[in-house]
């Protein structure tokens, strides 16, 4: 599984497409500040390594909207799930992502992040350019993508070079659901292997 990590995977994601000139906004701020927070719990030697695990799980579900990323990539299955399973499947897919970033951001142990710059794609969607930096380590640039649409900013989507996580991950959570004719629970039994895999 660790092959389909999203800066490994071989995956066809989807570049964004030219927009206009990259402009201060709200955006940044939130990035700057929350996104180095996730690294200093990470980075916490005063803390066990089970102390920083449920602060980071705290941390990260505070920052990211589980729910609106998750319906997004059950694509066209989003309508015919139950509510039952839509619950189970959030529940699944929350564990998952924790466990995926805390896989990645740990691979930046030490580091720092900065934001570079940021650009509206959308009202109420922006894409924030930073750059990991420290450790001796070639320096990164990452775009993290936010929707300011809601009672404060959440994140929604992560990526390198073009190939943004969410997209990835629905190609790949689509591909599962049509090979089991549309059985959420087995995208279900799937997410909760796969994050195992990350621990």
């Amino acid at each position: 599984m660790h092959r389909r990590h999203f800066l490994l995977a071989a995956m066809a994601g989807t570049c964004l497409s030219a927009a206009p000139a990259w402009a201060a906004d709200p955006a940044e701020s939130f990035v700057a500040t929350n996104i180095q927070q996730g690294f200093d719990i990470l980075n916490d030697q005063s803390a066990s390594v089970a102390q920083r695990r449920e602060r980071f799980a705290a941390f990260v579900i505070g920052l990211t909207d589980v729910r609106r990323v998750a319906m997004f990539l059950l694509g066209r299955y989003a309508s015919t799930a139950t509510p039952a399973d839509v619950e189970a499947y959030v529940a699944a897919y929350q564990n998952y992502i924790l466990a995926v970033y805390q896989s990645y951001f740990s691979q930046y142990a030490g580091q720092s992040l900065r934001v570079i710059e940021s650009r509206e794609r959308a009202t109420d969607d922006y894409v924030v350019r930073t750059m990991i930096t420290g450790s001796n380590a070639v320096p990164m640039e990452i775009d993290f993508r936010v929707r300011t649409d809601g009672a404060k900013p959440v994140l929604v989507d992560m990526g390198l070079a073009g190939i943004w996580l969410a997209l990835a991950q629905r190609d790949q959570f689509v591909a599962v659901l049509g090979q089991s004719n549309g059985d959420i629970k087995a995208l279900i039994a799937h997410l909760d292997r796969a994050q195992q895999l990350y621990r």
